[in-house]
């Protein structure tokens, strides 16, 4: 990076900081820490919310993920309107009568101390994973642009992170979030902007969708059903659904933001503009990256876009070997060239015999290029065996620095940072407030003051804080980013959202049937994971439908559950 990105970067970070300390005043007990008092407009909720979602995972990995797969991803949240709707009928009502800091509160109301324990621990467990991997996602820019050790730049992105997160709370961290998106999405429209203007004279817009299309990089909707696949309809609507309707009403870190609004009304407008806005969002997002593709077809793309990687291959014996695929990859490269012009003046003629033929060639060359790539990544495997030969997450960043102008690079790294630190900020406030209300004050230390659990409570975020940036030193080698962390998220969140799901919709089940049931599933989820039956995004609906059948089975098995549970929540 220039001198002019790196005050860009460094001025950016710095306002983010000193915004959030300042925010962070006047915290005096427990509601202010981690429910801001409950005077926030439902506009900064709504931005809370996504700062929440919308991670470092996002801005990073998206593109990428479109530019190899095409933008059937954006599917994924296609069951996410409909489940703010059921949240702002269900959840948000009931949260807000009964005062909680926590979802897992009401569990222990609804059922007994166990249940309300064990969702909070499979809370723990999946959120400090996730987060860690979040931490991950802007390590990986750093140490590809400047080859610093992946492992000290985990350290640094969390120390400047906790800075502000320790001291905030819940306010702090939202009001920061709403400045970090209003960075974020000035900076993310300035770079879809800058890939159009960099393609090659008279090819615009229209153009570069006319040729993604054809390169089956515009597949928003794929109709067939497949349990494997990841990514159709059916998974988005069915699967999308339920992960949304878990991670919203579940998932203390989402359940924390709107816990923070003035009202029910507030809370509900909230989560139903976010359900308005995320597709959108996604698509354009997802949009950049398959503009990016078509980039590449006009100008040389890079073997590998990890280019820290490649280089430490060449210096090894496999480097003879890489020198040749290079050399094959630049021809094909150049046919790739001379291709997509002549679709591309096809497609302007409207001929459809040769579009037909060009599209053939051009897709018949791209998968040239990619069995050379898969070599590449075999080479480069060889070469160094824990390499992360999954280039997905470099994609985006790789076509930043090389190709925007100076000032917006750093503008652009600093929105991984800021998207980063709002997603994170949120996961470590929810991490601390479940640890301290539903384990520290609930089971261990009942009765201390409000200033004792403000103080515990900044322990614990910076507890999570370290816990944290210690998993993301492993999280460089899961490849798609964006991927791991929603497969880590549906391990745990079917289940999760089953126990919820009974305890407002099923008064006659028990706590002691539904803390097996749970128990029960989250193992058959596992094993259904592990043996690659269906694809991620179906283990929310079985968790869920699991623990739901189980739980009627006990009970039937158990007799009736005592009178207070039967009442159910009124």
């Amino acid at each position: 990076m220039s001198g002019l990105d790196w005050v860009v970067l460094g001025i950016t970070l710095t306002v983010i900081i000193l915004y959030g300390l300042y925010k962070s005043r006047g915290q005096r007990n427990m509601n202010s820490y981690f429910l801001a008092n409950q005077d926030l407009p439902w506009y900064i909720v709504l931005l809370s919310i996504i700062g929440t979602q919308a991670s470092a995972v996002t801005f990073l990995s998206a593109p990428g993920q479109a530019y190899t797969d095409g933008m059937r991803f954006v599917q994924y949240y296609f069951g996410l309107p409909l489940a703010m709707v059921v949240l702002c009928v269900t959840f948000v009502p009931i949260f807000h009568k009964l005062k909680v800091y926590t979802a897992y509160e009401f569990l222990e109301q609804r059922f007994d101390l166990k249940t309300r324990t064990l969702t909070s621990a499979l809370f723990l467990l999946q959120r400090g994973l996730s987060t860690g991997i979040s931490i991950c996602a802007p390590s990986i820019i750093l140490s590809a642009l400047l080859g610093w050790n992946i492992y000290y730049t985990n350290l640094i992105m969390g120390g400047l992170l906790i800075i502000y997160t320790v001291s905030g709370g819940t306010k702090a961290v939202s009001y920061t979030q709403t400045a970090q998106l209003v960075i974020i999405f000035a900076a993310m429209f300035l770079a879809g902007w800058m890939v159009v203007h960099l393609l090659p004279t008279g090819i615009g817009f229209k153009d570069a969708l006319r040729v993604s299309g054809k390169m089956g990089k515009l597949n928003v909707v794929t109709t067939h059903f497949d349990w494997k696949d990841k990514y159709n309809i059916w998974s988005g609507l069915i699967g999308g659904f339920f992960l949304a309707l878990s991670y919203f009403g579940t998932d203390q870190s989402q359940v924390g933001r709107y816990l923070t609004a003035r009202s029910v009304k507030e809370s509900r407008m909230g989560l139903l503009m976010n359900g308005l806005v995320k597709v959108p969002m996604q698509f354009l997002i997802l949009l950049i990256g398959a503009v990016v593709f078509v980039f590449y077809l006009y100008f040389r793309a890079p073997l590998f876009f990890n280019d820290a990687q490649l280089a430490k291959a060449r210096k090894t014996e496999q480097g003879p070997a890489l020198a040749q695929i290079e050399k094959d990859y630049a021809i094909v490269a150049r046919q790739k060239q001379v291709q997509v012009k002549a679709l591309s003046q096809a497609l302007e003629n409207g001929q459809a015999g040769d579009i037909t033929l060009t599209q053939q060639a051009l897709q018949q060359s791209d998968r040239q290029s990619e069995l050379l790539r898969n070599k590449a990544t075999i080479l480069l495997q060889a070469a160094d065996p824990h390499a992360d030969t999954n280039d997905t997450n470099y994609i985006f960043l790789y076509f930043v620095v090389n190709n925007q102008p100076k000032g917006l690079v750093g503008l652009l790294v600093a929105i991984i940072f800021l998207a980063a630190w709002g997603s994170i900020a949120a996961a470590l406030n929810s991490l601390a407030s479940t640890t301290v209300v539903d384990i520290y004050r609930r089971m261990i230390h009942k009765h201390a003051s409000d200033r004792h659990y403000l103080k515990a409570s900044q322990w614990c975020t910076l507890g999570w804080g370290f816990f944290c940036v210690a998993v993301a030193q492993f999280a460089s080698s899961l490849g798609s980013l964006i991927e791991a962390v929603n497969v880590l998220g549906s391990l745990f969140y079917g289940v999760m959202l089953g126990i919820f799901l009974i305890a407002f919709y099923c008064p006659r089940i028990g706590g002691r049937a539904t803390f097996w049931s749970a128990i029960v599933s989250e193992v058959l989820v596992i094993t259904v994971f592990k043996l690659e039956i269906v694809s991620f995004l179906w283990l929310n609906v079985i968790g869920c439908g699991l623990v739901m059948a189980l739980g009627f089975g006990l009970q039937v098995a158990l007799g009736r559950p005592k009178e207070r549970v039967s009442r159910g929540v009124k």
